[in-house]
This record gives C-alpha cells, structure tokens and sequence, in this order.
C-alpha cells in the first residue's frame, strides 16, 4: 500500500509529526526532498525484511546504525514517543485500520521495534554525536574540482572518528543541517588532518556550494563514519576507482606504505579525460618506492577539453595511461579471479565495472565496494 504512492505516504507522515510538535521542524534541512526519500528507503527495508527472521541481526543493527546516527541532527528521547506515535497512525490510515482491531497490532508493534532500538543504541553511544573541523586549505584543481584540507578542532579525536576507507557524514556552514557523504583521501592521524576530494555534481547544492564557496576558516560539522572498505595486506588486490573515488583506495594505499609485508597490489583509476588524473603525480611516486604497488592510469579520451588547463604531464611521469572505458580495460588487463577486488567511484561506474569483472571470472564474493 505504501509503495503504491511512497510521495503521498511520506508528506502526510510529516504533516502529522510537525502538526504534533512543531518544533521538530527546526531538526530537519529546508528542503525535505533527500529526507523524504531516506525515510520511505528505511521504512520499506524494515517491512520488507520483519517476515524473515533470518534477516533480522542486520535489520537490528542497521536500526541501531540510524538511531546513532540521528543524535547530529538533535534528536533525544522523547523525540523517540511522537515518532513512534506519528508513524503508528500512518501506517493504520494507509491500511485503514482501527487502532482498537485486532490487525493493528503489528502495526504498533513494528514501530515499537525501529523506535526501541533507534532510540536504545542511540542513548547508549558513547561516541559524541558530531565533531568539528577547519578549512585550512581550499584549492580548485578544475572548474568543478577542488581539494579540501582541514584540521579537527580536538585533533585526538579523529583516530577514533573514521577507519581508513570508510566515508563520514559531513556538513558545511553554507547549508546547516543538510548532510552528504564525503570519503577521507588520507588516513586518520594524530595531527586531526582531514582530506577531502570533491567534485561538484549537476544540480548538487551541497557540492557545488564546496567547490565554489568553500573558504580558508570555514568550520564544518562532521558525523558518524560508514563503510566496510578494507584489504588483508597478506593477499593480492586489485583497486579500480573512477573519478574521484580514487579518495578511499588513495587512503588506504598510504595506509598500506606504512607495512612492509603487503602483496601485489593493482590500482587502475580511470576518468573522462586525461587531464582530470589530478593526483597522477603523487600515486606514481607512491608506486616508485612501494614495489608491491602498480599503477595503471585511465581516460575514456585521449585529448582534453579547452577549459583544461595545468593537466599532469603524464609522459614525463612515464606512467601507464590507456585509454577506453574503464571497466572493459580492467576486465581484460589480467587474470584477477585470485584477487580481493576493491571499487569506489560512482554507482554507475561500480556496476559496470562488478559486472566485467564477474564475466571475466572474478568470484563475486571477492569483490567489494560501498553500498551505492
């Protein structure tokens, strides 16, 4: 019933809460369209996923996850009742159930289940909520480019903040409140640095504002870290990244120089055009002292647009530039059905490329990457 009309179902779960309590109003962004979408993904996973108890261990934890998660946006306990109350009384309308009938009991049960368990991992963490950082350097490195370098404010705690590979929940003073995933292109350290590369999406508001507005002194507000990306140092890897999805891998590469037991690893990064391989020169150094390390450089052309300026001269780096598409080049640069695969960059990139891989005979287990 919901699914039949999710845009009506969310805007009237809504009208509800903020006719409840109007104040809770101010927790949430001006624009409600990425809130909206949020809630009806979480709220059809948790009725999709409650008839088969087998999935109910990750149902629980990804609910503990989002209660952890809702503490940035000042949400407390009692928050947690009206919620619960609201969403009850949704989804009887929707069904056109009487409180007081028999049918309504799973109803209040399934959201006594995600308030319950938002609310008891959300009371329990010990982590602080949110945490934040300073602009300390911005630069453009094309017109919708730019590289972010900022300093925490309590520099100790950004060991604990994020792993290296994972993305973080991050807001910026141009749109309070409004928050987007960001992955960390170094690993955490004790100095509190923080690098972020960002490319501004087509009509991204939160993006854009980064790359063109961001300035030296800025101080933005970043939260809880996801994401399972790692490598065993111990077995041969291959990385593919398509723009700059190059973020996670380049962290978890310098994290990787610091051993001196890893196996051979593979990376390709691949982008639209060769002078967008912005950090060409500093991951063919990477390669030059790490001997485990190779390094093949992608484009899907072979010249650059007119407004690309100050490219990387590759052929003085002496690197290993191909041109195609980036997934097809992959699959057939070698045998990689032994190796543990990482991907990051965008969602159509990362099907593409899991799908070559699987053709060309990479076991699907072996492959991970972000949800996208």
């Amino acid at each position: 019933m919901i699914r039949s009309d999710p845009d009506r179902f969310v805007e009237d779960f809504y009208t509800r809460l903020f006719s409840v309590d109007p104040d809770l109003r101010d927790l949430f962004p001006l624009t409600m369209t990425h809130q909206r979408a949020a809630l009806f993904g979480m709220l059809d996973h948790v009725l999709e996923s409650l008839p088969d108890p087998a999935t109910h261990p990750q149902l629980v934890e990804t609910l503990a996850q989002l209660g952890r998660d809702h503490r940035k946006f000042g949400v407390v306990d009692s928050h947690y009742d009206v919620f619960g109350r609201v969403l009850a009384g949704q989804l009887l309308a929707v069904a056109d159930l009487d409180p007081a009938d028999d049918d309504a009991g799973p109803v209040v049960q399934t959201t006594s289940l995600v308030t319950g368990v938002m609310r008891g991992a959300a009371m329990t963490a010990t982590s602080p909520p949110t945490w934040s950082a300073r602009v300390v350097e911005k630069y453009r490195l094309t017109r919708d480019l730019a590289v972010v370098r900022l300093v925490a404010e309590h520099p100790e705690h950004v060991a604990e903040a994020f792993d290296v590979g994972q993305y973080v929940e991050v807001s910026i003073p141009q749109w309070p409140r409004v928050w987007r995933h960001l992955s960390p292109a170094i690993p955490p350290n004790p100095y509190g640095e923080i690098e972020f590369h960002v490319r501004s999406v087509p009509g991204g508001s939160v993006s854009t504002s980064i790359v063109a507005e961001t300035a030296v002194g800025d101080v933005w507000t970043l939260a809880q870290s996801h994401g399972t990306l790692s490598v065993d140092p111990t077995r041969p890897t291959l990385m593919v990244a398509g723009g700059t999805g190059i973020a996670p891998l380049r962290a978890i590469l310098h994290d990787l120089a610091r051993r001196v037991d890893v196996a051979p690893t593979h990376l390709f990064w691949g982008t639209r055009y060769p002078g967008e391989l912005y950090d060409a020169r500093r991951l063919m150094h990477l390669a030059t002292v790490n001997p485990w390390l190779s390094v093949t450089l992608m484009s899907e052309t072979e010249t650059d647009p007119w407004w690309l300026d100050d490219a990387v001269d590759l052929a003085a780096l002496h690197a290993d530039h191909r041109t195609g598409r980036l997934a097809d080049v992959v699959a057939r640069a070698g045998d990689w059905s032994q190796r543990q695969v990482l991907l990051a960059g965008s969602a159509s990139m990362i099907e593409t490329t899991r799908r070559a891989l699987i053709v060309a005979g990479v076991p699907g287990r072996l492959i991970d990457h972000d949800p996208v």
